[in-house]
Formats: C-alpha cells, sequence, structure tokens
C-alpha cells in the first residue's frame, strides 16, 4: 500500500472503511482489557486478524490508534445541527432541553462511559488518553453550548460569558449522574428519566436567568 493510500484510508470513518473499522474495534477492546500501556500492537492486530503491517498502514502506532479510536466514539457527543437560534424565551427553553437531552442520551451511553473510565485509569501512565478525549469529545459539546448561550444572549435573552453560562447549565444537567455512571453506582437513566432531568436543569436554569 503507497504512503498516499494509507493517509486517505486513515482518514476514512468505521464505516466508510470496513478493515480500518476491525482494528479500531480490536484496539479499543485491547485497551479495555488490558489498558492503554499494556496493550500490545501485536494482541491488537491479532484481535483484528490484520498483519502489524497493515495495522500500522491503514491507523498508525498505538497512540494513534488510541486517538482514532475516542475520535470515532465521540461523534456520538456531537450536539443536533438543527436546533433553531433563540430568538425569544420559548424557543431559548426548547433549544435548551433538547440540546441538554441529547447530551445526556450520548455520554451516559455505556461505551461512552467506558471510554472516561479508560483515560482516567490511565492518566498517570498515558495522559494523551484523557487529552484526546478531551480534544475529541467534550469541546465539542462545550463549543456547541458556549455558542447557544452567546446567540442567546445576542438575542437579549441571557447576560454573562457564554462560557460561564454553559458551565452552569452543565452543572445543573449533571449534578452528580456522571460521576455515579462512572463508579458503576447508577443505572444509565432511562428516555423518560433523561427527557425529566434536562426540562429540570433548563427551568431551573431559566429561573437564576429570569
Amino acid at each position: 500500500m503507497t504512503t498516499a493510500a494509507a493517509s486517505r484510508r486513515r482518514g476514512k470513518s468505521a464505516e466508510e472503511d470496513p478493515v480500518r473499522g476491525r482494528i479500531l474495534e480490536a484496539a479499543f477492546e485491547a485497551f479495555m482489557k488490558s489498558g492503554y500501556a499494556a496493550a500490545s500492537t501485536l494482541e491488537i492486530a491479532s484481535r483484528a486478524h490484520v498483519s502489524k503491517r497493515e495495522l500500522y498502514a491503514l491507523v498508525g502506532n498505538k497512540q494513534q490508534m488510541l486517538i482514532a479510536c475516542i475520535a470515532e466514539r465521540s461523534r456520538r457527543l456531537k450536539v443536533p445541527a438543527e436546533l433553531p437560534v433563540p430568538r425569544d424565551r420559548e424557543t431559548l427553553e426548547q433549544v435548551l432541553s433538547a440540546f441538554g437531552t441529547q447530551l445526556l442520551r450520548e455520554i451516559s451511553d455505556p461505551v461512552v462511559i467506558a471510554v472516561f473510565r479508560l483515560a482516567i485509569a490511565e492518566v498517570a501512565q498515558a495522559p494523551e488518553v484523557a487529552r484526546a478525549l478531551d480534544s475529541f469529545g467534550r469541546e465539542a459539546s462545550r463549543a456547541a453550548l458556549r455558542k447557544l448561550m452567546a446567540q442567546a444572549g445576542d438575542h437579549g435573552l441571557l447576560e454573562g460569558r457564554p462560557a460561564e453560562l454553559a458551565e452552569q447549565f452543565a452543572a445543573l444537567l449533571w449534578r452528580d449522574l456522571l460521576v455515579g455512571l462512572l463508579l458503576g453506582v447508577t443505572g444509565r437513566p432511562g428516555p423518560r428519566e433523561i427527557a425529566a432531568r434536562a426540562r429540570d436543569a433548563t427551568a431551573a436554569f431559566l429561573r437564576l436567568h429570569s
């Protein structure tokens, strides 16, 4: 495989390139089983039924595999693109509730929680895990929420710095749920509970900024 061809395939998603997808799935399983530092490229290649040469050509070294695994799963954290711009109080309430519901649903997914646990477990030995998760995953949702708050501010619906408003809403949304999920002492909330939590967080947030 030429360097140019390998680069093109590395840029594809798991759905677009099944072999690359199989490698990433094997890498994720190995990282979860053995830990990032202990997992070997030989173990990953064996799980994926590919040669180490093909593994390096399609994905790269172990760090690149990890980042690709996180990037694939971080697609789940993207917020709905069709949310309207909040131009009045009613629309702002609807948008915040929809945003919160999406965020809770995707982050509480067991696969996403597993990625968070991996980052926490490896923070001392492999801090790049946490950095990749923060960059590819968490920042996307934070940036979208900051943008939403800025739009609401532009239309005179909120006062304050968008970043601080976003942090406040996220705190009301999650409370201690994420910690419970990470510790395994809280079950994943169902659709009704998620929707109710998003509505409650939205109502509390808007009461603070009435």
